[in-house]
């Protein structure tokens, strides 16, 4: 028996061009010579359709494609997945098909499952093999290792097929991989297909391919192509080719540069450096190399003018009360001035720039930004897609890396940009030529905030840990870190309080209005990390802790 494993893009909330491509590959696999040819889970409607779901006529059509495919699987035998309604709700069903019949082999409750779906399963009549049908966004899809332990425990041959494709729960983009995989009846793997790829797997069920065995690659490198794909999709989808990046010497826009280079083409990116009076000699001409780099297109916009004008006009035009009389005037501060340098690059430069270019600006925060929203709204929290959004600082920087390595094999990004300290140099306490940057200090604070972010620690587990000196192997921070940091327990407790407040508070608020990210981790925030606007808590046993450590210095 000859079966095919398609990897086929689901454009989701459009059963009739799903049904169009599905058509098209039933076709070349009976030109194949194929007996069983295998769809993903939701191959007619998709996953993520929000309100979609809840409208009757979209699932009657669904059902109306489902026959049409039932009736093109002549002399060939059809397995896709789809979508129906019962008393209970919605259901994603698997649907067996030929010459025009078809019947439901499985079927599965699509709500209240998040993103933590397990795949459809059909035994092979006849064979010693079962179908997983899978529609699991990236990174949450079905494992390997859950495949293997399958294949073993029931003694078949496991053959498995992913959605490819991009989908959104509005907020938050995942990238699915659309990946085969193969294992034999003794949970050895036998085959695995490339990822986001479009193509046909075939298997003969009575010559099963041996044992291969997979590179071991680093995580970042999985995370690079799920990048770029996104990239690539998420522009197609808002019918897009052109995008402005702010670069400011420093590692995010350099990555976000790179990655854009590489997954649209150096034509299609223009790049802008937005200096102020406090944006060093260093960063403009890091800034400058990388576009020479990457050959790209570059323009320099100096916004001091402007911040400086805004800032006068503001405080100089008076508040007036109801009867036209001037009562005060604003002050415009040094964090009050930082911001709006922000905010003068993003609202006013990029966003007009693009728009003059026919073209999309990108937003380049970094998940350690966002969580302690370490970001000016409206600034540089501001973007059409957060591409990197999910990706803590120490990732960014082994993306620059790989990026340099493995994808361009030269230093496109500087050494000088990888090498420098991070600074946001909005002020002259962010120099970067005297060693000052950021207020987060990414070695340590990197675990922290993932402890928060991606596994619901609170402050009364950092705090026991801190107390008992376990800190570091805890939240996986280099050993001796904390303890170098944070000499003493009032300076270690002031810190934490500072950055959980604002992770439970105003950062909530940033988090948001940012634009829409992707999904690297299963955990970014949006969808996967649903949140409320209720501030810090403290609990009794963090008040408990925080007072027996702080007794003798009170």
């Amino acid at each position: 028996m000859k079966i095919a494993l398609i990897s086929m893009e689901v454009i989701p909330g459009r059963p009739d061009l799903n049904t169009a491509a599905m058509l098209k590959k039933i076709k070349e696999a009976k030109t194949a010579g194929i007996d069983l040819a295998v769809f993903p889970a939701l191959s007619l409607s998709g996953l993520f359709l929000g309100n979609m779901w809840k409208i009757p006529a979209f699932l009657r059509d669904c059902a109306a494609y489902a026959d049409k495919i039932a009736a093109a699987a002549e002399d060939i035998t059809v397995l896709f997945g789809n979508a129906a309604e019962d008393c209970t709700g919605v259901l994603r069903t698997l649907l067996l098909v030929r010459d025009g019949t078809c019947t439901e082999v499985a079927q599965q409750s699509l709500h209240n499952a998040g993103t933590s779906f397990s795949p459809l399963l059909y035994t092979v009549p006849n064979e010693n093999i079962i179908i997983a049908a899978d529609a699991s966004p990236f990174p949450v899809c079905f494992g390997a290792q859950k495949l293997a332990d399958m294949a073993r425990e029931k003694n078949r041959n496991i053959l498995y097929i992913n959605t490819l494709g991009l989908q959104d729960k509005g907020k938050t983009v995942y990238a699915f991989p659309g990946r085969a995989h193969a294992f034999n009846a003794g949970g050895e793997r036998i085959l695995i297909s490339p990822a986001y790829a479009e193509g046909m797997t075939i298997l003969d069920t009575q010559h099963l391919p041996p044992v291969c065995t997979v590179p071991s690659v680093p995580p970042i490198a999985s995370k690079y192509h799920m990048i770029r794909y996104a990239i690539q999709k998420f522009l197609a989808r808002i019918h897009m080719e052109r995008v402005v990046i702010g670069i400011s010497g420093g590692i995010d826009s350099a990555v976000a540069a790179a990655l854009y280079v590489d997954a649209i083409g150096a034509d299609n990116v223009l790049l802008v450096n937005m200096p102020s009076q406090f944006n060093s000699a260093t960063t403009k001409g890091l800034a400058a190399q990388l576009a020479e780099n990457l050959d790209c297109r570059y323009m320099i916009v100096p916004i001091e003018e402007s911040v400086v004008h805004t800032a006068a006009q503001l405080t100089e035009i008076p508040i007036m009360d109801a009867t036209g009389t001037a009562r005060e005037h604003l002050t415009i501060s040094s964090f009050v001035r930082e911001n709006m340098q922000a905010r003068d690059r993003s609202a006013r430069v990029l966003c007009t720039i693009a728009a003059a270019w026919n073209a999309v600006f990108t937003c380049n925060a970094n998940k350690a930004e966002s969580t302690v929203g370490y970001a000016t709204l409206y600034g540089d929290h501001a973007g059409f897609f957060a591409a990197l959004a999910d990706l803590w600082k120490y990732e960014i920087y082994a993306l620059a890396r790989h990026l340099n390595t493995e994808v361009y094999k030269c230093e496109v990004i500087p050494q000088g940009i990888i090498n420098i300290v991070p600074s946001a140099e909005l002020s002259d306490a962010q120099n970067v030529d005297e060693g000052k940057g950021d207020p987060i200090r990414y070695s340590y604070h990197d675990y922290l905030f993932r402890a928060f972010a991606e596994e619901n620690r609170i402050p009364e587990d950092i705090l026991a840990h801190y107390a008992d000196g376990t800190l570091d192997e805890y939240i996986g921070c280099t050993k001796g870190l904390v303890a170098e940091y944070f000499p003493y327990a009032a300076e270690f407790i002031t810190d934490l309080e500072h950055w959980w407040n604002l992770y439970t508070g105003m950062a909530v608020a940033k988090r948001i209005q940012s634009p829409p990210l992707l999904s690297t981790s299963g955990r970014a925030y949006g969808a996967d990390h649903p949140e409320s606007q209720i501030g810090a808590y403290e609990t009794i046993a963090y008040r408990q802790c925080k007072k027996m450590l702080l007794k003798n210095i009170i």
